[in-house]
């Protein structure tokens, strides 16, 4: 009897987790595009569209999350709470956070802010990840490649991330210095930030953190 409210309040945690974590991944990819020194790979894409569609990137994240998702179904892939809840939050708490950030000006502060945006996206990334809720559709479209292609993650994913900048790019989205750094960092900022907010496992509370390497902790919006 005593474990049953232990096990609310690791589902509370959990939930808490999983919602924190999206609405900071929307918020501080908002703060590298008001940067402006460069996106991650899939927001390079999501800005590229929305400059062609006159769409907003949180309602071009949220469209394009939702056909990923279908790409699912022939892999067979199958979505969980933090799958569904990734294609309904991260665009709207970008969109929520861009239009009351404005635009940053001068050298100093664009470089403090894209730092403050990756560090921030390192701690989203933990905390999503964490909850264990399931993976974002884009992250379960990489591993259900994998899984019917036999190709690497690593392939597949550098494949994915490719198409998506270079696309991106064509369209008109902002690939610069803050896309390399981001690159580069992100793995290892994920990584530090899953452990902090690992959440114990009921079946023997050993903390359940990621075991493989930090690039393949990274969330995709």
């Amino acid at each position: 009897m005593a474990s049953h409210p232990l096990r609310q309040r690791r589902l509370v945690r959990r939930l808490f987790q999983l919602y924190a974590g999206l609405a900071l991944y929307g918020a501080s990819s908002a703060l590298l595009v008001r940067s402006g020194l460069g996106l991650e790979p899939w927001n390079v894409l999501h800005q590229g569209l929305a400059e062609r569609t006159g769409l907003s990137m949180g309602v071009v994240l949220t469209v394009l999350g939702a056909a990923v998702l279908l790409l699912w179904i022939p892999l067979r892939q199958r979505p969980g709470l933090g799958t569904v809840s990734n294609v309904l939050l991260i665009g709207a708490a970008m969109d929520a956070t861009l239009t009351v950030v404005p635009d940053v000006h001068g050298t100093a502060l664009r470089v403090v802010t894209t730092a403050a945006g990756i560090v921030l996206n390192g701690a989203a990334t933990g905390l999503y990840i964490a909850a264990r809720f399931g993976p974002g559709p884009r992250d379960g479209l990489m591993t259900g490649l994998h899984l019917r292609t036999g190709a690497s993650v690593r392939l597949v994913r550098t494949v994915i991330e490719v198409t998506v900048v270079t696309t991106g790019f064509v369209l008109g989205g902002t690939v610069g210095v803050a896309t390399l750094l981001y690159a580069v960092t992100i793995g290892p900022i994920a990584q530090l930030f899953l452990r902090l907010f690992a959440v114990p496992p009921a079946s023997d509370g050993r903390a359940a953190v990621a075991t493989g390497p930090p690039s393949g902790a990274i969330l995709r919006p």
